[in-house]
């Protein structure tokens, strides 16, 4: 969202956006009115204008397309992403098949696929497993889209690993720290909690891994919401201890909003569990420094 912020402040409005920059209807929509065009491709983008490359990351065949309509490009993909396609690309070169957990058709997915399509194998779920087909089992490695959940993913490794003996593991975790913490937080909290909320949107794999999580760790219903308008009274019914917890790219006022609301409620007993104090920040895309520093 800041990159995109940056671009229109520094370049002026327009600035087109392949893809939504984050899965959050929120953050969109602000952008939106501050003068972003959110396209799905590239081809949609006029010629010799400024695009945004989203977080989740784009396949080398988009970098070539846009060179190709002369635009200028600011790459805002997530860092954690990029040692992904990195990844990618080091084992593809040394002749690895790559199964890569995650769901398809998702932007991330798609674009680390890209970096090496001969050698990328996508296994979408344990139930996939099965179907998995490789050219040699002795050479394999496994990497994963950086906004899952920790429990399935790691199940779905082991399912793989009963498969592919040989299996070998990525140098490092491949999802996403604010993920991770998030989804540990929420196993705290669904304990405790009769009903969990999770801001964010639909769309937003991170959000929707958070919804079934606390499920599975004791929330007797979790419900995603993009706003505090959203949450039903009905839900509230009977219930004493809420839990409230966010994807990864919510804006904190819109968490502010549903809290107030619940205190609306009744529930204005609030106490914060954060198992994790994060402190990690990523830089601007490297085009927009060098612009902003020029500048």
């Amino acid at each position: 969202m800041v990159a995109v912020e940056k671009a229109l402040e520094q370049y002026g409005a327009p600035i087109y956006v392949r893809k939504q920059i984050v899965h959050n209807v929120h953050v969109v929509k602000t952008l939106e009115a501050k003068g972003a065009i959110f396209v799905e491709e590239t081809d949609e983008v006029p010629e010799g204008e400024i695009v945004v490359f989203s977080a989740h990351g784009v396949s080398p065949a988009v970098h070539k397309e846009a060179r190709q309509r002369q635009l200028r490009t600011i790459d805002a993909t997530c860092p954690l992403v990029t040692k992904v396609h990195n990844e990618a690309k080091r084992f593809a070169g040394q002749d690895y098949d790559i199964l890569l957990i995650g769901h398809e058709g998702h932007e991330e997915v798609e674009g680390t696929a890209g970096e090496a399509p001969d050698h990328v194998r996508l296994v979408d779920g344990v139930e996939s497993v099965e179907h998995v087909q490789v050219k040699d089992p002795s050479r394999l490695v496994w990497l994963s889209q950086t906004t899952l959940s920790v429990d399935e993913t790691n199940e779905t490794v082991a399912r793989l690993k009963e498969r592919f003996p040989t299996l070998m593991d990525p140098p490092s975790d491949d999802i996403c720290y604010a993920t991770q913490n998030r989804q540990v937080a929420v196993k705290e909290i669904a304990a405790e909690s009769q009903l969990v909320i999770v801001v964010g949107s639909e769309n937003s794999s991170n959000s929707k891994r958070l919804v079934e999580v606390a499920k599975d760790y004791g929330a007797d219903a979790s419900y995603l919401v993009d706003y505090a308008s959203d949450i039903r009274d009905e839900w509230l019914e009977g219930v004493t201890t809420v839990g409230v917890t966010s994807g990864a790219s919510v804006p904190e006022e819109l968490v502010e909003e549903v809290l107030a609301h619940l205190a609306g409620f009744g529930f204005d007993d609030v106490r914060e569990v954060q198992p994790v104090d994060e402190r990690m920040r990523f830089a601007l895309p490297h085009e927009l420094r060098k612009d902003l520093r020029a500048s």
